[in-house]
Formats: structure tokens, sequence, C-alpha cells
């Protein structure tokens, strides 16, 4: 199956240097371009792409509006958030705002292919150079705990989000509690369906939101 992708990026040279590198492979196609928010807004609902890369500052529509405006859709495309600034306030505000995947402008070639796969398989995928700070920045958090969520997730969902929140993958998670990585992915599946989130990268926010991450 294709993946087709729409990227939306103020500069003509990033833009060309998007497409070929996802034109190269023979399972993605590049099928929309937009040079600013409100283009790619238009593109996307014109094009209907299964994932769109938005560079977050655009002129006239910045790429957070864009996002918010995209999700507000129905079947809105995967977004996968991309910028040259790595501050909190885009990491956070791309996230909440309906990416499920952020990547600097210069992060590996290789890193924006499997998160274009990633996304359009489900999953979120966040660049490792911005983890770490992710996951510390909701742990300065002190939310009361989800009770509800507490009553909606088995106990072993529970500790599988716990795992997810340290950032582990779920070979790691699997080796933590002693069950295999297939079962660890059925459980990630059933508690992304149960609270309502579309992927991992969600989930580990709304731990912490929610104080459902483990203590630091």
């Amino acid at each position: 199956m294709t993946i087709r992708v729409m990227i939306a990026d103020d500069q003509p040279a990033v833009r060309d240097a998007l497409r070929v590198t996802l034109d190269a492979e023979p399972d993605i196609q590049v099928v929309g371009e937009a040079a600013d928010g409100a283009e790619a807004v238009h593109q996307a609902l014109w094009r209907r792409p299964d994932v769109a890369v938005l560079d977050l500052r655009m002129p006239y529509v910045d790429g957070l509006s864009a996002i918010r405006q995209l999700a507000a859709t129905n079947s809105p495309p995967k977004m996968l958030a991309l910028t040259t600034f790595d501050t909190d306030e885009y990491l956070f505000g791309a996230l909440q705002s309906g990416a499920s995947g952020f990547l600097l402008k210069d992060s590996d070639p290789e890193l924006l292919l499997e998160a274009v796969r990633a996304l359009h398989r489900g999953h979120g995928l966040v660049d490792p150079q911005v983890t770490t700070r992710l996951i510390h920045r909701f742990a300065t958090l002190s939310p009361a705990p989800d009770t509800d969520a507490r009553q909606r997730l088995t106990p072993r969902e529970l500790e599988v989000l716990r795992h997810l929140a340290r950032g582990l993958s779920n070979a790691d998670i699997a080796g933590a509690l002693t069950i295999e990585e297939g079962t660890v992915k059925n459980h990630v599946a059933s508690l992304l369906r149960k609270l309502g989130l579309p992927t991992r990268v969600h989930a580990v926010i709304y731990a912490y939101e929610h104080g459902l991450a483990p203590h630091r």
C-alpha cells in the first residue's frame, strides 16, 4: 500500500529536500505541497493524504493553527510537525493540537521515513532529541490521579501505561513485565482505545497529565 503524503513548508529548498527523500521510497508518494498553513489545510482537504508533514513556522496561517484546523475535520490525516526550533512551546503545542509526531529539521532523513511509516500505522514518533524533555516536562506536573481511567483499565494495562510514561519501548516493557512483546502491543492498543487516544505519544502525555505516571 502506498502512503500518500502532503508536505508544507514555506522554504522551497526544504520542500524539495522533503519531496526527494520521500518520493525515493517505493511505498511513499508525495501527492501535494504547500507554502503556508492556509494552503496546507486546503491541500489536505483536497488531496486527502494519509500523512501531512507540516512546518510549524509558516506565514499567514502557522503550522500549529493548520494542525488544529485539520484535527477538527472529519478523517484528518496523521500529522507530523517539523521545525528547526525545539522549544517547549512548539513541542507541546504541536502534540496537544493534534499532531502524532514531532521532528527537528536537522534529524536524519531515515527518521523522517520512519516517522511517516509509524504515523501511517497509527503510531506516534517524537524526535529522540526532545523525547527526554517531553517526559521531564510532564513529570513536573502533580495532578490528581484519574480514578476514571483506573476503573477503565485493567491492572496490567495500568502497568503498561506507567512504563510507556517512562519512555520504554514495547520490547523493554515486555522484559520488565516478563511477558511477550506481542502481548504488550495488545495491551497498548487496548488502553489507547479505552482512553480514546490516537498514539502512544499521547498516552505518555495523558499519563503525566492525569497522575498515572511513576514518581521520579
